[in-house]
């Protein structure tokens, strides 16, 4: 045989043909409940009940039934086991239930983790990206209800830019956000939508703004009755209206030298400056720490704000009685901040670097604010890559808009995308109500008792074969597909485990069982993750997703999975099942 016929026969033996049986679990189910080899209604109304968890009559059990027949592989009393397989493999067997708002949507907005957006506007990294209208329609298309806008000034003072400040981001007109933002609010949700600004005009300009903001959103716009709110509205009051959050103008400011006190700047490393070469890091954190990033880190050092609005003597009376969200003032002690005033409520922005040295000292304080107070928390000024940290910390505290950068991906963005994908996707899910509970404040730190037991059985995958190229994984062989599976939640519930690898074959079968013992299940999501082995390089990413755990539905079901950035794959998806014990 010669060496040509070899490779050919060896390369058409690898790329055999994906099986479609079902895995042995599946059948061992359709054993358990069959009957003369099918399964009638009866049967499968009893299945419905004991497995998955669903009610049905003996009518629409049938009803089922009749649906399968596009498979022709029904029997004529009741389904195949090659049916069964089909129904339950099929894309309308969702791990959570059909897109629908379920939750009590009439508490303060206080009550709620809102979906939110840092830097909105930015295309890429925070240094030298296009600043764009695309990326805020992007993200409202996605559920996100919380845009933020930097609005500085343009060269002759007499019009207002969005940009990142005092970097080599190009702006984008503010008119072009404000009409974007009009235009697809409402078209993930109808629950509010929060344009946080972060101000660095003068007066006249926040005249124009006012005057501007008032003209593209009309009736749209929510303006309060009073200076400020003694309670927040509820996302059911403020259906289809958009709420503008910021700090009030300042009646009068006094000129005040501004010192840089951004100290992390000097901790840029190589990787966060985009593989940039030594030479020119030294450029990259020059320029960084230029960047007025608007914030107010450092509870006790001056707002940047108000020395930028240092000329700014006197107050802008229609810009203020737009703002209905006010951002409180950053100033003393963090204890100050976190105090609550029983007749009114506000914003607090504090940075990730923050928060994560807050939690340890009060972290009961803080979430005592967030049962009143709205506490954001956005990423630190030297993710200049537009990376993420962990949202996980602020929502364990209470905290509702905890901003992430949307223009990238990874698994910070996949845990946000796979929270507000509870609540019917509508960008706003309830807090638990043990981080609402004002007697006894809830303590992260403590030791937890286990709530419940998810019990996940991975049994295989499909769909790669259709979606990828034949060698897009391996270029002599199909792919050794593995599959992650874990839990993001309070620190005693977060691990990560994996099957086998599957050698050489586009539909793994797996059939391997998990247990995660969860302490606090409210605040638990489930990760998901396939790649592909790859003894020498890099392992190759073949999918992912998020489900929050307080919402999966029990029984056996499909898993559609994502890419990276949580796009759904057109057929890629696991057969999975879940059982809380």
């Amino acid at each position: 045989m010669s060496s040509n016929y070899r490779l050919c026969l060896c390369f058409w033996r690898r790329f055999r043909q994906a099986s479609d049986d079902p895995p042995e679990g599946i059948n061992r189910v359709f054993e358990s409940y069959m009957e003369g080899g099918v399964m009638g209604a009866e049967r499968l109304q009893k299945f419905l009940a004991e497995v998955q968890g669903e009610t049905f009559s003996l009518e629409a059990a049938q009803a089922v039934i009749d649906g399968v027949k596009e498979f022709r592989l029904i029997k004529k009393k009741g389904l195949s086991v090659d049916a069964f397989f089909r129904y339950l493999f099929s894309n309308d067997n969702a791990p959570l239930s059909p897109l629908q708002v379920h939750q009590d949507m009439n508490a303060p907005l206080s009550h709620y983790y809102i979906y939110t957006g840092h830097n909105s506007y930015l295309t890429g990294n925070q240094l030298s990206s296009e600043c764009s209208d695309v990326p805020i329609i992007k993200a409202l298309k996605r559920g996100v209800r919380v845009i933020e806008l930097d609005m500085w000034p343009n060269e002759s003072n007499d019009d207002v830019l969005i940009l990142h400040g005092r970097t080599l981001t190009t702006p984008v007109e503010l008119n072009k956000c404000l009409l974007s933002i009009k235009e697809h609010a409402f078209v993930a949700s109808p629950y509010p939508v929060i344009i946080t600004l972060e101000d660095h005009l003068t007066a006249n300009l926040q005249d124009k703004v006012a005057k501007l903001i008032k003209e593209t959103f009309e009736e749209m716009l929510f303006i309060p009755t009073s200076e400020q709110l003694e309670e927040f509205p509820s996302p059911e009051e403020l259906k289809n209206k958009i709420m503008i959050s910021t700090k009030p103008p300042k009646e009068y400011l006094e000129a005040k030298s501004f010192k840089e006190t951004d100290q992390e700047v000097k901790k840029i490393t190589e990787e966060e400056a985009w593989g940039t070469e030594v030479s020119d890091i030294k450029t990259e954190r020059r320029t960084s720490s230029k960047v007025d990033h608007g914030h107010g880190e450092h509870f006790n050092e001056e707002d940047p704000d108000e020395v930028e609005e240092k000329a700014n003597l006197s107050a802008a009376p229609e810009y203020k009685r737009l703002i209905a969200i006010t951002a409180k003032k950053k100033k003393g002690e963090l204890s100050e901040c976190l105090k609550i005033d029983p007749h009114k409520v506000g914003r607090l922005s504090m940075s990730e670097q923050v928060v994560e040295k807050a939690i340890h000292s009060h972290g009961i304080e803080i979430i005592r604010f967030t049962q009143r107070n709205l506490l954001r928390i956005y990423p630190r000024g030297t993710r200049i890559t537009s990376s993420n940290y962990n949202p996980l910390v602020g929502w364990i505290h209470g905290a509702q808009m905890v901003a992430l950068n949307m223009q990238g991906y990874g698994r910070s963005l996949w845990l946000m995308q796979g929270m507000f994908r509870a609540n019917g996707g509508c960008g706003y899910v309830k807090k638990p109500d043990f981080l609402l509970d004002e007697e006894h404040i809830f303590d992260p730190k403590s030791n937890l008792a286990i709530k419940k037991t998810l019990k996940v059985t991975v049994y295989m995958g499909d769909g790669w074969r259709f979606d990828f190229s034949q060698t897009h994984f391996d270029i002599y062989s199909p792919p050794d597909f593995y599959a992650r599976v874990g839990i993001a939640g309070v620190p005693a519930d977060t691990l990560m485990m994996r099957t086998r690898a599957i050698e050489d074959n586009w539909t793994p079968m797996w059939s391997e069982e998990f247990e995660f013992h969860l302490t606090v299940p409210e605040l638990a999501l489930l990760r998901i993750e396939v790649h592909e082995y790859d003894m020498s390089e890099k392992d190759d990413f073949g999918g992912q997703t998020c489900l929050p755990v307080w919402e999966l539905r029990p029984g056996i079901r499909t898993v559609r999975l994502r890419d990276r950035k949580g796009e759904l794959l057109p057929s890629v998806k696991l057969l999975m099942r879940f059982q809380f014990l």
